[in-house]
């Protein structure tokens, strides 16, 4: 039998400090017993002033760093890494490069750690399957196939749905107030979970000290609407009429056969697909356990009025 997870505060390391990252730090460090380290690539680059500010949090919060680099270093020096902590949490997303969330699982399962959450804040990859628009999803499914073929490291996997700002970045072309369009991907009837990172933080960080969440898909949800919703809430919360307009699946397969390395175009096509991107708040995690969470409404609110 694998070892169970420890119901005691845990020696924890958190891969990277970006915006996910940061949120769960902050939330971790008011566990007051959790030994809480996160790996950087650089502990000492200061050289800008965002770096020495992340730093300086990172200090303040009473949580030690670690040097390690998810891309360059070798499997076994992460995985030597790795066993010197209990629980490691990958913050670490797509940004990292390809074959880096399979080689962090690899590394995971070869050392010596207890549990291993990957990053997989975002959809359902077991329902959208392999061969689908974004070619990265299918990397996912291999962390997954690798965590469930073995039995002596405990995993977790978090599903949160899509950040709720990148719902609304320009580049992303569904939310454009700029020309006061909104575009639903597929269809006015798909639709989309929403979570912000500051929530999944806070979720992430009671999910890992609950003793009944092991070897499991966790799912979670800020909320989840429809593209129909979406263009009634900014319409009625920001006093204007939007123009709809329909991005078809064929179409938007076309556009990313035009340009396959567009990551905009593969996010686009799989999220129009409607399969595996959205799932009921009521059954989620957070809902459950009635803890609140920041809605569509609440956020429009907060950033855009």
């Amino acid at each position: 039998m694998p070892p169970q997870p420890s119901t005691t505060p845990d020696n924890l390391l958190v891969l990277g400090a970006g915006e996910l990252g940061m949120a769960l730090l902050r939330e971790l460090a008011l566990q007051p017993a959790a030994r809480v380290t996160v790996m950087l690539r650089d502990v000492h680059d200061t050289a800008s002033a965002a770096r020495r500010q992340t730093l300086d949090e990172l200090e303040a919060l009473g949580i030690d760093t670690v040097a390690g680099d998810a891309a360059q270093d070798a499997e076994g020096q992460l995985a030597a890494l790795f066993s010197r902590f209990d629980t490691v949490v990958s913050c670490l997303g797509f940004a990292a490069g390809a074959g880096t969330q399979i080689k962090l699982a690899r590394a995971a399962v070869r050392s010596s750690v207890k549990r291993y959450v990957p990053w997989q804040f975002g959809v359902d990859y077991d329902v959208i399957g392999r061969g689908s628009p974004q070619n990265l999803f299918d990397e996912q499914l291999d962390v997954r196939d690798v965590l469930r073929g073995q039995s002596r490291v405990h995993w977790l996997i978090i599903s949160t749905g899509m950040f709720t700002s990148f719902l609304f970045e320009p580049a992303f072309g569904v939310v454009d107030l700029e020309h006061n369009v909104i575009r639903a991907l597929g269809s006015w009837d798909n639709a989309v979970t929403l979570t912000t990172p500051q929530d999944i933080g806070r979720l992430t960080a009671a999910i890992l000290f609950d003793p009944a969440q092991v070897d499991q898909v966790v799912f979670t949800a800020g909320d989840t609407v429809t593209f129909r919703q979406l263009a009634d809430t900014v319409d009625r919360l920001l006093e204007r009429h939007v123009e709809r307009t329909q991005w078809t699946v064929p179409a938007l397969k076309a556009e990313l056969a035009e340009a396959p390395d567009d990551s905009m175009r593969k996010y686009r096509a799989v999220f129009a697909e409607g399969r595996g991107v959205a799932w009921p708040k009521a059954d989620t995690y957070n809902a459950r356990k009635h803890i609140d969470t920041t809605t569509l409404e609440q956020w429009i609110d907060r950033h855009l009025r």
